[in-house]
């Protein structure tokens, strides 16, 4: 019987609209979606379901304090050891954990992507490969103001005083300091094909069986 190879464990980080979400799916459809378990920090959010919904809204998403990392780093053990994790699904909305999972089973390349991750020393310890997506911060405000209005039913006023009060200082004491960690930085995220070809034939050089 074939021993099964340790899993590659890559770690994608960037601050929100950066483009690494784009930067992951590009890896994913490269390297081949059936290598790869690929995790969202974002779906690692805490449940709130005990706080009113109107103090939900006030709470700093852009902390590290209000994501479940243990619960990731015990996941990306768990595939590590070639077993199957629940992968949380949160809803934006509400600011809820659902009951409900996605069950995502273990490959050869875990892909774990988010704002925060390099930002975490016990998280960090688990990467063999660091990279950061660094794009200017006028581009990430307009990504991030389009993705929340489409897909989290905000208004355009809560999402600007969200910026100022949180995900911009937060950035700059968290995010921004977190990419001193990184290994590769891509400027421009998912828009930088050079930087994304070296980091695919990286990656593919790091898979069992790749010659």
């Amino acid at each position: 019987m074939t021993k099964n190879p340790t899993p590659i464990v890559i770690g994608i980080a960037g601050g929100s609209g950066s483009g690494k979400t784009t930067v992951a799916h590009v890896v994913l459809k490269k390297v081949g979606e059936q290598k790869i378990a690929f995790l969202a920090h974002d779906a690692y959010y805490k449940d709130l379901s005990d706080l009113p919904i109107t103090q939900r809204a006030k709470i700093n998403f852009d902390h590290p304090h209000s994501l479940d990392t243990a619960l990731i780093i015990e996941h990306v053990e768990t595939l590590k050891k070639w077993q199957p994790i629940q992968l949380p699904i949160y809803d934006f909305k509400t600011h809820t954990r659902t009951n409900q999972s996605i069950l995502v089973e273990p490959h050869a390349v875990i892909i774990v992507e988010g704002i925060l991750i390099f930002a975490e020393p016990e998280l960090r310890k688990l990467f063999d490969v660091k990279i950061f997506v660094d794009t200017d911060s006028d581009l990430r405000f307009i990504r991030r103001l389009e993705r929340d209005i489409a897909e989290r039913g905000r208004t355009t006023q809560n999402v600007i005083k969200q910026y100022i009060e949180t995900v911009r200082p937060m950035h700059l004491e968290f995010v921004e300091q977190s990419k001193r960690y990184a290994d590769v930085i891509i400027p421009e995220g998912g828009f930088n094909t050079v930087a994304l070809d070296m980091v695919i034939a990286r990656i593919e050089s790091l898979l069992p069986n790749s010659h």
